[in-house]
């Protein structure tokens, strides 16, 4: 009867009605989530831009202490090198021909104090 076709017809219209509701207000949730994820993104991105700059920064500095390390070890191993020569030498020295007594041995500096400056900068080394 129409009556019944009628009232299948709206009851049919209703459901639709509430059905298109309910995506409506998923469609409104999941906008509102897209949004909050998009902001997370990007505070992200911007949060791996700053740590990026801080370790190309940190990048730099270790490549310039290891570049001065580096230098360091020459001119310790430099100075190693000059204070052997100086020591070798100096037991040699002829500068004092007439020595006093109280030089019963050529100069040698104070390398048996506890390894001297020469134990010192070999253990630098």
């Amino acid at each position: 009867t129409n009556e019944q076709t009628r009232k299948e017809k709206t009851e049919a219209v209703e459901s639709l009605h509430s059905e298109i509701d309910e995506l409506e207000a998923s469609i409104a949730k999941l906008s509102k989530q897209i949004s909050e994820l998009s902001n997370e993104i990007k505070e992200m991105d911007e949060a791996v831009a700053k740590a990026t700059s801080i370790r190309n920064a940190e990048k730099e500095k270790n490549t310039e202490t290891v570049k001065d390390a580096k230098e360091a070890q020459v001119a310790v191993e430099q100075a190693l090198q000059v204070l052997k020569d100086f020591y070798s030498k100096a037991g040699e020295a002829t500068a004092l021909l007439q020595q006093p007594d109280i030089f019963d041995k050529p100069y040698q500096g104070q390398q048996g104090e506890s390894g001297g400056v020469v134990g010192m900068l070999e253990v630098i080394q």
